[in-house]
């Protein structure tokens, strides 16, 4: 999976998701304003940031060579994938997951099905 799929995969999960350059090389995708997907432009190895329950993400990292902690984030709730090493169809479940994790703890008024 490039860097493309992955911005076409975020828009695509909700009309709603939005893109934004937050720092010089830094892009994130937000739903209702919270971040669920951050990616790093100028980093040496192509890779996703993504929000997910922390015993999940202590798994996945146990499990997977390409799931680290997520660089300049609380690597309690955020990890990285490498893009190169793992198989697009997990980079796009982790990143579904984060997307629904980020809605389903914003206040009932703002949830987005």
């Amino acid at each position: 999976m490039d860097i493309e799929e992955v911005r076409d995969f975020a828009l695509g999960l909700n009309e709603q998701v939005t893109e934004e350059l937050f720092a010089e090389q830094w892009i994130s995708w937000r739903i209702a304003g919270k971040w669920f997907l951050l990616m790093q432009l100028d980093a040496p190895e192509p890779r996703v940031a993504v929000k997910l329950k922390p015993d999940v993400g202590a798994a996945l990292r146990e499990q997977y060579e390409g799931v680290k902690p997520a660089y300049h984030m609380n690597k309690v709730h955020w990890s990285d994938l490498y893009l190169n090493r793992l198989d697009a169809d997990f980079v796009k479940q982790q990143i579904t997951a984060s997307y629904q994790l980020v809605v389903s703890n914003l206040p009932k008024k703002l949830r987005i099905n």
